[in-house]
């Protein structure tokens, strides 16, 4: 069993450069992580190790049986309904492993994403595939959802491609991790944090050569200057230019300078310097090391002229048919972060619907970003963002740069990656100067190092903040307030507290 890249090349149609340039990577039995900035192609890995994808160069070695398990989770797996009612030993042990219910397949449209992503991954662990390929597993799921998520992928014995933002789940599984920084690829042993901490030492040493080259370079530029100012002065001496006729004395020793060579030494030392100059220019320019963006990008005017955003009365709302969401009266002002808490299927999102419904802001200055954007409003929005003005394109690039991607490769093209949209969508938010910002699980899909801009950059952010998540450290920096949804009966109650 055997899943291998050799020299692989691969470009989007209409893309300047490729994503991946001469790849070539092993990988064994056991979990690989594939981690990189959003925009990077770990998606893409992942379509080419499966085969929906064909590179330019190179050649795939894959087993026969794989399975994708996309981000989106949209459409029902197909087995899903055989896998809740068959009687097979491995079909009741996942069904145990992942609390799946027994309704599930019948009320797919209510499940949360949570709930549904437990099930895709139920289903292709049952179909025991040699090679299985997960993009971020672990979205839209809470706590207790995380851990029955690894003990379940803990127990697979084959190839596994793990595409991920979640730390603690690659550390528990992965053997190795493949860091993309397009085009290059490099595989490093390990978990994570131990091959992140290896690839943090190495930038680390890349900057510290570059600062002792670049001091390098300084001095030979200080030198350099020098010995052509020599040079320059040996040169006006040599000439005889400006000697008496009865000078022979003078000239003389012009004569014997450039006889024993002594003129031009300064000259010949000027030169040296000159190549080693272009030489430590050239290990300059080709010395990479990856520029890191400052995020102030909030806006003067985002922060509503009214003190209370909204208010809403103590009320309720249906969820599935069989259980009703109770809340006391909620109100935010103008400069409240408050966080939605609460496990899988409590009803946050539908809280969130809810509020958004209830509104009086204006449209221009309310940004909502839900949980899932499916392909055909990527394609609009995207689109909408190629019409902007020059100085608008401008502020909503730098809001994408501030997050970690690059505005270049992301203007290339209209199929964003999810992690690229909310971004985009958060850049566009920014502009039109908001006084609320509503974000449903904003951590979803970004990679690592976007979570932490994002959260300094929310740390700055002057307008109200309305957040739902799993992610309590994320919302620990942010957030002072919480509204916790939890089981209460057969219901769902809200409770206010402190975060």
């Amino acid at each position: 069993m055997l899943l291998a890249f050799s020299h692989i090349t691969f470009a989007y149609e209409g893309t300047t450069s490729p994503l991946l340039d001469d790849v070539t990577a092993h990988f064994p039995a056991g979990w690989t992580g594939i981690v990189g900035a959003n925009g990077a192609g770990k998606t893409t890995v992942l379509r080419l190790a499966g085969g929906a994808l064909v590179p330019q160069h190179g050649t795939v070695t894959r087993p026969e049986r794989i399975i994708f398990c996309p981000q989106r989770t949209d459409d029902l797996p197909i087995l899903l309904p055989r896998l809740m009612i068959t009687s097979d030993a491995d079909a009741c042990v996942l069904r145990g492993k992942l609390r799946l219910g027994d309704d599930w397949a019948d009320r797919w449209q209510t499940l949360s994403h949570g709930e549904r992503k437990r099930a895709q991954i139920a289903v292709a662990l049952w179909q025991q595939p040699e090679v299985l390929l997960i993009d971020e597993p672990t979205n839209h799921i809470d706590a207790d959802a995380r851990a029955l998520m690894i003990q379940a992928l803990t127990s697979f014995r084959g190839i596994g491609l793990l595409v991920s933002h979640d730390r603690e789940l690659l550390d528990a599984l992965c053997r190795q991790c493949l860091f993309l920084d397009p085009p290059q690829a490099t595989m490093r042993p390990g978990n994570y944090t131990e091959a992140a901490t290896e690839a943090a030492r190495e930038e680390q040493g890349r900057i510290d050569e570059r600062q002792a080259l670049q001091q390098q370079y300084a001095r030979i530029v200080s030198e350099s200057h020098h010995r052509h100012v020599e040079a320059a002065r040996a040169e006006r001496k040599k000439s005889k230019r400006g000697l008496a006729r009865g000078d022979s004395d003078g000239r003389g020793k012009i004569d014997l300078a450039r006889i024993s060579g002594k003129d031009g030494q300064a000259g010949r030392l000027a030169n040296q310097l000159d190549g080693r100059l272009a030489q430590t220019r050239e290990r300059l320019s080709a010395m990479g090391v990856k520029k890191h963006y400052a995020i102030n990008f909030w806006l003067d005017g985002s922060i509503s002229p009214c003190e209370r955003l909204f208010s809403l009365p103590a009320g309720g709302i249906n969820l599935d048919g069989q259980r009703r969401l109770t809340f006391p009266e909620l109100t935010m002002f103008r400069h409240d972060r408050v966080a939605v808490t609460g496990a899988n299927g409590m009803g946050k999102s539908t809280l969130i619907r809810h509020i958004v419904s209830q509104l009086k802001l204006p449209d221009e200055h309310l940004v909502y970003l839900p949980q899932e954007i499916d392909l055909l409003q990527t394609r609009e929005i995207m689109s909408a963002v190629h019409r902007l003005s020059h100085d608008q394109l401008g502020h909503v690039m730098t809001v994408v740069s501030g997050l970690g991607s690059r505005p270049a490769r992301l203007l290339e093209h209209q199929d964003a990656s999810p992690g690229e949209l909310r971004k985009v969508l958060l850049a566009l938010g920014v502009i039109r100067h908001p006084y609320l910002v509503i974000m449903d699980e904003p951590t979803n899909h970004l990679d690592l190092p976007a979570i932490e801009c994002l959260e300094n950059a929310l740390a700055d952010c002057p307008c109200g903040l309305l957040l739902v998540s799993h992610d309590l450290r994320f919302l620990s920096r942010i957030a002072s307030t919480r509204w916790h949804l939890q089981q209460a009966g057969g219901n769902v109650l809200l409770t206010v507290k402190g975060l």
